[in-house]
């Protein structure tokens, strides 16, 4: 067995693709095929399900997905450690983040991180804040970045900057006149929000329940998995939706989106780390240009 056979393995099984895969993994996916087969046949062990032109874990892949993980992460964390002794000349580091950080807030600071290590991978993996969580507790990802607050005692929660949460309609909307809501306003329209596990609609429920009302108290019309998708959404129809003022910002200011009276209190992105695992040197820079750049991102979202 080879480390680029568990790679390929985990990499088609998290995304129950080849092709997907390999253009992850930048092969093609006949070598991504064949390099499964070859593994397969080797222990003698079916390890996907072959469904049409899907495939599909076996119980035996996904006991062994669990390994196969542990095992990367572990040369991975080796490979940290030289890649240290370096000054940050070589290495890898891995994020995952939620999606308004990932689109939103995250690049600028990716970026400037590249310029100072050109030498050092970066990999961004998106998700909500559930998912994100899952990735730093099981040590896929050696930091994790998140909109949402959670209870989790193995992470480092470390607040990096606050954000500003904004109800938005489409122009047509009656609410689009500026008039501050009661709470008969609020039950009395349909919303569009973010699925569960979101740490935007976290962030709303937290809101609401500071108002005496709970999401079973709205007319929640749809559920995004996607913040572009959301404001789409409000910008289209009857629908009031909750995003970040980063996300917004640009069809506020082209008269696309209005800003409804109602205050959401503040959130914060924070920062995530397993308690337990020893910090890079990648990690604790990226932290540091993480609170640099908080300053302009909340210049950014001044007068919305």
């Amino acid at each position: 067995m080879t480390f680029e056979q568990l790679k390929i393995f985990v990499a088609v099984a998290e995304r129950q693709h080849l092709t997907r895969a390999a253009e992850a993994l930048g092969l093609t996916p006949s070598a991504v095929s064949s390099s499964i087969k070859t593994l397969e046949a080797y222990y003698n062990v079916e390890l996907f399900h072959r469904v049409g032109r899907g495939i599909e874990l076996t119980e035996s892949g996904r006991v062994f997905l669990d390994e196969a993980r542990s095992t990367l992460n572990r040369v991975r964390s080796a490979e940290l450690i030289l890649s240290e002794m370096g000054g940050l000349t070589r290495g890898e580091i891995r994020v995952f983040a939620s999606q308004t950080i990932a689109s939103y807030w995250l690049p600028s600071i990716l970026m400037q991180f590249k310029q100072l290590y050109p030498g050092v991978t970066v990999t961004l993996d998106v998700g909500n804040t559930r998912t994100v969580t899952e990735a730093v507790l099981k040590g896929v990802a050696e930091i994790g970045f998140i909109e949402g607050d959670i209870d989790e005692p193995a992470l480092s929660v470390r607040p990096v900057v606050s954000d500003k949460l904004l109800v938005v309609v489409g122009p047509l909307h009656p609410f689009s006149d500026g008039r501050q809501l009661k709470a008969e306003d609020i039950r009395s329209t349909a919303w569009v929000l973010r699925e569960q596990g979101s740490g935007t609609r976290s962030a709303f429920e937290a809101a609401l329940k500071a108002m005496g009302m709970s999401l079973a108290d709205l007319k929640v019309t749809l559920e995004l998995p996607s913040n572009e998708a959301v404001v789409a959404a409000a910008r289209a129809g009857g629908a009031a939706a909750v995003v970040s003022a980063s996300v917004a910002a640009l069809m506020l200011r082209q008269g696309l989106l209005t800003r409804v009276g109602i205050d959401l209190p503040a959130r914060q992105f924070a920062l995530l780390m397993h308690k337990e695992r020893h910090p890079s040197r990648a990690s604790m820079e990226l932290e540091r240009l993480s609170r640099e750049f908080a300053g302009s991102y909340k210049a950014g979202l001044t007068g919305l």
